[in-house]
């Protein structure tokens, strides 16, 4: 028995072996891929060490051998647009990539607003997505990963796939309307590489020897190369988040007493208008559940049918009933609340909705100024106004998590690195409010990750397009600091780092909602840039004015800028908006503001010693108008004080 258990043991290490040192492909090159038009091919992979491999395609084949380690890489000659085409990698096995395009690759990269997917604002482009959509653009998805000890050579998994069909939902929603644009513009295949993350900051993006001019960052990450540390923070915090929630289930009344009944007697209970926040009410600033009833009207055409349910947004997470019919939950603040009610729940005459509510932390409620609504085909009922509610339970705040996935150099290792070989014709980044929290830094991290991302792929200063930070959060009514401002002029400044372009996005967000639903213009102004700085077309306007310049005269600064296009414009003829001028002290006050020719003269007669102009310095700056003839916005600046 002990010789047979010996005999199994080798024969399953001979197997093993035979299987790991077969010809295998990196993720990337698989079926369905998009390589680089007119740039000279690198294709690699692993087989057994020092093992001959053919790379066969278009009627050539390419030979080369594997290193002691089993590595192989071989180049293609550049290739023309075109395709699709087939293929074969022979060694010890075969294998077969179909379906190839050569065409442009992007890199398509940063947090959230990169990363949210066509499927978050399919209502929004409705039309869009019924359309038959475009076979030759097509996105592999790098999954999301983080790794501190070292740059990976591969990726875990991924595919490509085309914008077709249901695929489509799947797309980066501001990569989708680039790529699309793109291809109207040079019908040319586009492929799109999605490595992007929400929540992360431009640290968690650069290498490791880039990282080190940055030695509070450095010492971080080397500080989770230790993954026992890792896996002792991520159990804590795993710990504190379960015993909190199994806390306010212990202690919540309503799951007590049941009172998603919708015969449950609320009559005790107070009113609260909704959309809103429990904290600026009777209530006050506590988290934990609260939950929420309605009695609303159905006709009898409504009755049985169909509807789907839209519930703005809610913070921090939800869990919705009608009728004592559990319709959907979400579990964090930020995707839109729609759901789909199923034929029968809905009866003519009385229902009863009921919303449970978790606050975590912050204030929780009903974010404003969103739809809520009950919608069938033809009819919608309102579900604004009154609601009746009553706290299930109150409970401290949850602690803050260690997102561990957004430390320094993390992402480079697991998500740039494994696409380093892969030529590509440049990168479009969206992101930068996770760096809001130090401004002053932000325009040195861009500069290094730019230059670090074109030393790593070894091709030079190919384009890197990005997103300006779009107007968020409540506009003040006067003058006011605003790490949102500071981190868009870095944004600004690192137009200084050759062959950058900037879409500004400035109306394009939303007051109540990090992530605005106007993906589509923001992809339309990054294909602008890149057909500027990527295609050659050095004649158009591909940005709105950007500050240039300054210089006083009597009471007034004169502004000087670029990109003025075919003229200044005050969009929708209303007098210039959101420009503010400091004296000597540095106490900025609104100013009036008009321009002559392609300049505009600010002043203001509480500041006879003008030395600095600032334009659409806040948060929100709304109504900020400020455009080029060719429809574009003025970047938002601060100038140096002279």
């Amino acid at each position: 028995m002990k010789q047979y258990r010996i005999i199994l043991f080798l024969l399953g290490l001979i197997i093993t072996h035979h299987a790991t040192s077969q010809l295998r492909l990196p993720r990337l090159i698989s079926d369905g891929m998009v390589l680089q038009r007119n740039k000279t091919i690198q294709l690699w992979g692993w087989a057994q060490p020092k093992e001959e491999v053919t790379v066969s395609f278009n009627g050539k084949k390419v030979k080369t051998k594997t290193t002691d380690s089993g590595k192989w890489t071989i180049s293609l000659p550049p290739q023309k647009a075109g395709g699709p085409y087939t293929m074969t990698f022979k060694a010890s096995n075969e294998i077969t990539i179909s379906n190839i395009l050569f065409g442009d690759v992007w890199i398509c990269s940063g947090q959230s607003n990169m990363e949210l997917e066509m499927n978050r604002v399919a209502e929004r482009y409705a039309a869009e997505i019924a359309s038959p959509g475009n076979p030759k653009i097509r996105q592999f998805t790098v999954p999301d990963k983080y790794n501190f000890n070292f740059p990976e050579d591969d990726l875990p998994a991924g595919e490509w796939m085309d914008a077709t069909g249901t695929r489509r939902l799947k797309f980066s929603a501001v990569a989708y309307f680039f790529a699309k644009e793109i291809y109207a513009k040079y019908k040319i295949p586009v492929g799109l590489i999605n490595t992007a993350l929400g929540g992360s900051p431009a640290e968690a993006w650069i290498s490791e020897d880039a990282l080190r001019k940055f030695p509070n960052y450095y010492a971080e990450a080397e500080k989770y190369k230790n993954k026992d540390l890792i896996a002792q923070v991520e159990n804590q915090d795993k710990v504190i988040n379960n015993n909190w929630y199994k806390l306010l289930n212990q202690k919540d009344e309503g799951l007590k007493d049941n009172w998603k009944d919708p015969g449950f007697d609320d009559a005790g209970w107070n009113q609260m208008n909704i959309p809103g926040y429990w904290a600026t009410g009777e209530l006050g600033p506590v988290n934990g559940v609260v939950w929420f009833r309605k009695d609303f009207m159905v006709p009898a055409s409504l009755a049985d049918k169909p509807a789907k349910l839209e519930l703005g947004r809610i913070v921090d997470a939800d869990s919705v009933f009608i009728n004592g019919v559990f319709i959907g939950n979400t579990t964090y603040q930020y995707p839109p609340r729609r759901y789909e009610v199923p034929a029968g729940i809905l009866k003519q005459g009385k229902n009863v909705m009921v919303i449970k509510v978790v606050s975590n932390s912050g204030r929780g409620g009903f974010v404003l100024d969103k739809p809520y609504y009950l919608k069938t085909k033809n009819d919608s009922i309102s579900l604004t106004g009154s609601w009746k509610y009553k706290p299930g339970a109150f409970m401290d705040a949850l602690p803050g998590q260690t997102f561990i996935r957004w430390k320094p150099m993390g992402l480079y290792n697991a998500m740039i690195a494994p696409l380093v070989n892969y030529p590509i014709k440049g990168v479009i980044w969206y992101q930068g409010e996770a760096n809001t929290r130090n401004p002053a830094e932000y325009s040195r991290l861009m500069e290094t990750l730019i230059t670090n991302w074109r030393l790593k792929w070894k091709q030079g200063n190919f384009p890197f397009l990005f997103v300006q930070l779009a107007n968020f959060m409540e506009s003040k009514s006067a003058p006011s600091e605003s790490n949102w401002a500071a981190t868009r002029q870095a944004q600004l400044n690192t137009l200084a780092v050759a062959n950058t372009g900037m879409a500004v996005a400035i109306d394009l967000g939303d007051w109540n909602d990090i992530h605005p639903e106007n993906k589509k213009d923001v992809g339309l102004r990054l294909a602008l840039l890149a057909k500027r700085l990527a295609y050659g077309e050095t004649k158009i306007i591909s940005s709105g004015p950007l500050y240039h310049s300054m210089k006083r005269e009597g009471k007034t600064i004169v502004l000087s800028f670029t990109n003025t296009g075919s003229g200044l414009i005050n969009k929708g003829g209303l007098p210039l908006k959101y420009f503010s001028i400091a004296g000597p002290d540095n106490k900025y006050v609104w100013a009036n503001a008009e321009i002559k020719g392609n300049k505009v003269i600010v002043w203001s007669d509480e500041v006879p010693e003008p030395v600095a102009v600032r334009y659409a310095w806040a948060d929100n700056p709304a109504g900020a108008n400020l455009y080029n003839r060719e429809g574009l916005p003025a970047s938002p600046f601060g100038t140096t004080p002279f």
